[in-house]
């Protein structure tokens, strides 16, 4: 049996993640994947059993990604405004440096496959930013309403400008950045 090498298993991530934003999900086959990542293809079945598998554990590690960026630095005794403005820095932060995993990400979300997949419930990862809008709450400081509401309210926009951006329709620059901040803070305070 084969040791497992976490740099190939990057490598094959990294490979799924640009040939799916290049030629989408319909076109993707294990052999092109271990072309782009530079491995052969039964190297591949050494990590994931099958590519619904490779896909699951993808979207896994991605998000975790995700989380781990749009959580650092937020600390319980923070401020609730002052967490919420970091946590929307943060997620801009990871868009703009992580933009083939965002793409990968908003993609993966829209396509049909998810439901066919087994896919692990990310929310886990995200606990401290479910525990700050309870805090808010309790504190009196957002708006009385469905968490699940107030996160979409804020992190919508954030990810639809970002795509606009990525698409030339707009440019999002620090003081647009700060404005959306403002407003998306605005949407969610009592």
């Amino acid at each position: 049996m084969r040791l497992k090498d976490e740099n190939k298993q990057e490598a094959i991530f990294q490979a799924t993640i640009q040939l799916l934003n290049e030629i989408g999900f319909s076109d993707i086959s294990m052999s092109k994947i271990a072309k782009r990542a530079k491995v052969s293809a039964s190297t591949i079945y050494v990590y994931f059993e099958n590519k619904e598998d490779m896909l699951s554990k993808l979207y896994t590690n991605v998000k975790q990604k995700l989380s781990q960026k749009v959580l650092a630095g937020i600390k319980d005794s923070m401020p609730v405004k002052v967490a919420f403005e970091q946590i929307l820095r943060n997620q801009i932060e990871f868009i703009f440096s992580h933009k083939e995993e965002f793409l990968f990400l908003e993609q993966f979300s829209n396509s049909p496959l998810v439901k066919n997949l087994c896919l692990e419930d990310p929310s886990w990862m995200f606990q401290p930013l479910f525990d700050l809008v309870e805090r808010g709450r309790e504190q009196k400081l957002l708006k009385e309403c469905d968490t699940m509401l107030l996160l979409v309210l804020t992190t919508a926009p954030v990810t639809n400008l970002a795509k606009m951006h990525f698409n030339g329709e707009y440019e999002l620059n620090e003081i647009n950045i700060n404005e959306l901040i403002k407003m998306s803070w605005d949407a969610i305070k009592s």
